[in-house]
């Protein structure tokens, strides 16, 4: 289904929804949705406020949403995904990889060069997982999965080559990123994307792995003057993120609401959340450019050694879900399917 089609088919829910009585109090359902970062981000005001907004009006005014970005409920970022499992919450939006160990199957897709732009990514992974990874997600209601655009470095000294990532403390924002730092040669600093800003200004860390899109609401153009990206269409890597229910929450609510909820879930609106983050990119490239930063562009050569010294992390991801009894081989092979599915 086309974009098009999609906010089409959601306006007819709308209609079919909406009745022009008064919806009374005790018919009204309110679900805290908590994430970790600003209200102002990406996700937060370009993807979950819009989902929120065509959810709450296609149910008539049955379905009331409060938004708690920025940890506001409590908690840390790796947190989350419990906090929805566990009923603290009703809806969360996180990051998989704060959750070591927790997702393996789905971790795949934040292999060395695995991905490209977050549209195409987002959807590929959604079929992905819905063939392959669905039972990590048991003990709650899967509004969506997606990643974001190429990941790449934003550092205080430049990096033109691979040797120039000796020895800087780098954040990594998940196992399989921090390990690929490491065969890299730069010393990971394991942290959720919210503590940047302040491991920037403090020197905990040198430098940072995240896309673009990240960077206007957490001020790295301003923190570091140096930003490092690849040739080809394959970035370095993706974060995975999920957006999830409370599944009693679910459950619990009338045969149309489901319904409702389960017409904003999936392919397209993995699709809509990879959209936004590559609008991101392109928001944060342009603040950087305009503040006069390095933008720096490694040629086809100089990726080509990165891609081989990142190798051993792709090998090791094999070799770990061979000794849980898990062929990594014939996911690789899955992830690498759908992702070319989207011509990409």
């Amino acid at each position: 289904m086309k974009r098009r089609e999609f906010l089409i088919g959601a306006a007819a829910g709308t209609a079919v929804l909406a009745s022009p009585a008064i919806v009374r109090a005790q018919d009204v359902t309110t679900l805290r949705v908590h994430q970790m970062l600003p209200a102002q981000a990406t996700i937060p005001a370009k993807a979950i406020e819009p989902w929120v907004k065509r959810v709450e009006e296609a149910s008539g005014g049955r379905l009331k949403f409060e938004l708690y970005p920025a940890m506001q409920l409590g908690g840390a970022p790796g947190d989350l995904f419990d906090q929805a499992k566990d009923g603290v919450v009703d809806l969360i939006w996180t990051v998989l990889g704060y959750t070591p160990g927790r997702f393996p199957k789905s971790e795949v897709f934040e292999l060395p060069f695995m991905v490209t732009k977050a549209e195409p990514t987002s959807v590929a992974f959604q079929n992905y997982v819905e063939a392959n990874a669905l039972n990590e997600f048991d003990g709650v209601k899967l509004i969506c999965v997606h990643g974001h655009g190429p990941g790449l470095f934003h550092t205080k000294d430049p990096v033109t080559k691979l040797e120039d990532l000796k020895g800087m403390k780098i954040r990594g924002g998940s196992r399989i990123i921090s390990d690929m730092l490491a065969r890299l040669g730069a010393e990971p600093i394991g942290m959720p994307v919210p503590q940047v800003p302040e491991a920037l200004s403090t020197g905990v860390i040198n430098g940072t792995t995240i896309p673009w899109e990240v960077t206007p609401s957490l001020k790295v153009a301003e923190l570091v003057k140096n930003h490092t990206g690849f040739s080809g269409s394959h970035g370095l890597y993706t974060q995975t993120f999920a957006f999830t229910m409370n599944l009693d929450r679910y459950n619990g609510l009338p045969d149309d609401l489901k319904a409702l909820i389960d017409a904003n879930s999936g392919i397209e609106t993995a699709r809509e959340f990879g959209r936004v983050m590559d609008e991101g990119d392109a928001v944060g490239l342009k603040i950087a450019t305009d503040a006069g930063n390095n933008i720096i562009q490694l040629d086809e050569a100089e990726t080509a050694r990165w891609k081989e010294a990142a190798q051993p992390t792709i090998d090791q991801w094999f070799a770990d879900m061979q000794a849980a009894g898990t062929d990594g081989k014939a996911l690789y092979d899955a992830a690498k399917a759908a992702i070319e599915a989207e011509g990409v």
